[in-house]
């Protein structure tokens, strides 16, 4: 083992890579940082902040929008690691925690942050933490749901040869999930950060510009930058935005996502070597000797934390099925029971005080407000079978080969990563100008962010596909029809489901924007739930808001029910490895 004192001089010595590597890395945290330092400051309700349209302001927005887009992503991977863990390892809680993930990630934006951010300002009364935290908070819950639902989904379908070779070296609990279940899950979650990332973006001008008691609040970023260039008309600040957005796009692709993708097709399950991807940071860090040492002391501290002695498996026992535990089953079973009745009549009084107790709203406006979701369903259901029926065959075509999905993976990701509110003047000219159907032409608008976790899922599925399947499809010459029913679509169809369901709800997330569209004076309103809903944000009716994201629970919940969680089901069960 080599000491500091063996090693060759050359070595000791920062090379070109490291100071260029040292030099990118710290002028990125120096950066951040520095943004991080922006964030808090006095703050009162009714103050404004001014944003300026100058194109000279858009290096300091971006820093502090992708500050706060980072931190969310942070909150994002704990909560899965903890959310999908107990959703997976419990039947239970699995059957209350997933259908209530496909409700959230389906509750509009500003369905949250009309109801929650007077408690993020309460928190700190005089201080701009209060709207940061609403808008961090925001950002969370556009990208959360997708990359718990693809964790759950990865944990539930590790192969059983993994699982008893875990058992074999009598793993704890602990060491089984950092040495086998997340492994196995990163390709598939990396791929949905990257998407989560993308639609934290989609949503940034919402999470950024904030009403508070019908005061609108606008915090420093690239976010507000637009907001302010909608208000105003300006092309040309639309235009800088845009290129703002790629550079940070093509900027945090190349030196995190691109290394970390690259880095996690390592754990793909197969006995066969595949052709991998490259990221040319990935092997400057390769190259540099101080980083290389860096990454060495992080390693043995990450085992240390791995293979903490408190969490080791003593000895193994034998699970044992006896009398009392089956009568604790049933006692368990009836508490349980027991307390979702109690929590259903809370969440009944609650909603009737909030809604209906003298707010004026009966049974004709509810009957009013699901019809409105019935419009959008009908919408979201036709738009996310249209982008099955393009991006399933496309997805697989690229997740097939390693370096085209390298390069299809930046340009997704900006695609992904346009706010709806850059195409309303496009949208707008078009349907005045060639008399469109406000109805349909609407729709598009739905599904330009959230189409793309599809195709971000069905290539992780494609990716991952052992090579003994593939060498196996081709001994036995398997081609045209059979090819892809029998042999592809199956191989990814359980990230396809996953894929469509965080679209599902992505998309009605979106209506709320695009059944909305302004630019300057110019306002088309499509008949939907979101329009319902944006309506009375902007006038700031909570019992209204609070009826409209109710309504629109209800018509998740029973499409998950009726048609998503039974091709979850089936996905799981009939084509897992």
């Amino acid at each position: 083992m080599r000491t500091l004192y063996s090693q060759p001089s050359n070595r000791l010595l920062p090379s070109q890579w490291d100071l260029f590597a040292l030099l990118l890395i710290f002028t990125s945290l120096i950066a951040l940082c520095w943004a991080g330092a922006n964030l808090a400051g006095p703050f009162n309700i009714g103050d404004q902040i001014a944003i300026s349209l100058s194109p000279w302001a858009l290096p300091e927005y971006a820093l502090e929008t992708v500050l706060r887009m980072f931190i969310a992503l942070a909150l994002s991977f704990v909560f899965s690691f903890i959310v999908g863990v107990i959703a997976a390892k419990s039947e239970r809680a699995g059957k209350i925690i997933i259908p209530i993930i496909d409700i959230l990630q389906s509750v509009p934006i500003l369905g949250y942050l009309s109801i929650l951010i007077i408690f993020f300002v309460s928190l700190f009364p005089g201080s701009l933490l209060g709207p940061q935290f609403a808008a961090i908070f925001a950002v969370f819950t556009s990208q959360v749901w997708n990359m718990t639902l693809s964790f759950y989904q990865s944990l539930r379908t590790v192969p059983k040869e993994l699982r008893e070779a875990a058992d074999m070296y009598q793993l704890s609990g602990w060491q089984k999930f950092w040495k086998m279940e997340v492994p196995f899950a990163m390709p598939g979650l990396l791929w949905n950060a990257m998407m989560s990332m993308s639609g934290g973006w989609f949503f940034v001008v919402a999470s950024e510009a904030i009403s508070v008691g019908n005061k609108e609040v606008m915090l420093p970023g690239i976010g507000s930058y637009i907001q302010q260039a909608i208000n105003t008309s300006d092309v040309p600040a639309m235009i800088y935005a845009i290129l703002a957005m790629l550079a940070v796009i093509l900027m945090y692709d190349q030196l995190l996502f691109r290394p970390l993708v690259t880095w996690s097709e390592k754990f793909v399950v197969s006995d066969m070597p595949s052709e991998g991807s490259s990221s040319w940071f990935l092997s400057l860090l390769k190259r540099a000797h101080w980083m290389q040492a860096f990454s060495n002391v992080c390693v043995n501290q990450a085992n240390a934390f791995v293979n903490i002695s408190y969490f080791k498996q003593k000895e193994y026992k034998k699970p044992s099925h006896r009398m009392a535990d089956i009568e604790y089953s049933k006692l368990n079973k009836s508490l349980w029971y027991g307390l979702l009745a109690v929590m259903g009549v809370v969440f009944a009084y609650f909603t009737w005080s909030f809604i209906y107790n003298g707010k004026g709203i009966g049974l004709q406006e509810t009957m009013h407000v699901l019809l409105l979701g019935f419009y959008t369903a009908l919408r979201v259901f036709s738009l996310i079978l249209l982008c099955s029926c393009i991006w399933l065959p496309v997805g697989i075509w690229i997740g097939l080969r390693p370096r085209l999905a390298q390069k299809i993976q930046p340009i997704a990701q900006i695609l992904a990563a346009f706010p709806a509110n850059l195409f309303f003047p496009i949208f707008i000219i078009a349907i005045i100008h060639f008399n469109l159907n406000v109805e349909i032409w609407s729709a598009p608008l739905m599904v330009l962010g959230t189409q793309w976790y599809i195709l971000f899922n069905v290539i992780a599925g494609a990716s991952a596909i052992p090579q003994e399947l593939k060498f196996a499809a081709q001994n036995m010459q398997i081609s045209g029809y059979a090819k892809w029913f029998k042999y592809l679509i199956p191989a990814v169809f359980p990230f396809y489901v996953t894929g469509a369901i965080a679209a599902a709800g992505g998309s009605w997330n979106a209506s709320i924007v695009a059944e909305v569209m302004v630019w300057g004076n110019t306002k088309l309103v499509a008949t939907g739930l979101g329009a319902y809903i944006a309506e009375n944000t902007s006038t700031g009716n909570l019992p209204k808001i609070a009826l409209g994201v109710l309504v629109m629970c209800i018509w998740v919940t029973l499409f998950n029910r009726v048609f998503w969680r039974r091709l979850y089901r089936y996905a799981e069960t009939r084509f897992r490895y």
